[in-house]
């Protein structure tokens, strides 16, 4: 999916969404920007806020508005779940964001090109298609003929500040991980809101 410059929509947003907007530089010229609105601050209808909320999720996982729009209603079609605790959980278990998870990839997007370019195997074997869905169990891991290939060259730094979410088992010598259980969205530290975002969809 291609996506414009991201500085610019982390702003309009308001919200670090993207790996190159978490940090100093970007929180502090966000209270500058603060600053200087508060005395003209724009009013947002409760339609135009759940929209914004909807844009963060969407474009902090990388996907367009059909595919994002077909997580929902999953989500809301599935019976004895919370709705937004299982869209979270779809979201969160893509193959590309486990191996963003793992620390293999800086980034969605990097680990996404991974997973494009066949680098990243699911249960021992080769899979191509970021959007694959991972459960309980299942082994992700580099695929052998790519281990020593560039790309992977920093990992080994990488690794060394970088920890796991708990949902997932890393082993750092084989630089596999294991899905050892269902992630679950802290609403303290998450960007988007859940709730909002279902009720935009119920319209």
């Amino acid at each position: 999916m291609k996506i414009g410059p991201r500085y610019k929509i982390a702003r309009r947003l308001g919200s670090p969404i993207y790996e190159k907007t978490q940090n100093p530089k970007f929180a502090i010229r966000e209270a500058r920007r603060g600053r200087k609105e508060y005395k003209h601050p724009k009013q947002r209808s409760e339609f135009g806020i759940q929209l914004i909320e909807k844009q963060k999720a969407r474009l902090t996982y990388g996907m367009g508005e059909r595919q994002f729009g077909r997580y929902v209603a999953e989500s809301t079609a599935k019976k004895g779940a919370k709705p937004t605790d299982t869209l979270y959980t779809m979201l969160e278990s893509r193959l590309d964001n486990v191996v963003y998870r793992m620390g293999l990839a800086p980034t969605r997007a990097a680990a996404r090109q991974m997973v494009n370019h066949g680098h990243i195997n699911l249960n021992g074997k080769r899979v191509s298609l970021p959007s694959a869905q991972t459960k309980v169990g299942d082994i992700v891991a580099i695929r052998e003929r790519s281990v020593k290939k560039p790309l992977f060259a920093p990992l080994e730094e990488r690794l060394k500040t970088y920890t796991c979410p708990s949902w997932i088992k890393f082993d750092n010598e084989k630089k596999t991980g294991t899905i050892q259980g269902a992630p679950k969205a802290d609403p303290t530290t998450l960007a988007f809101s859940l709730p909002m975002i279902m009720e935009f969809y119920s319209r």
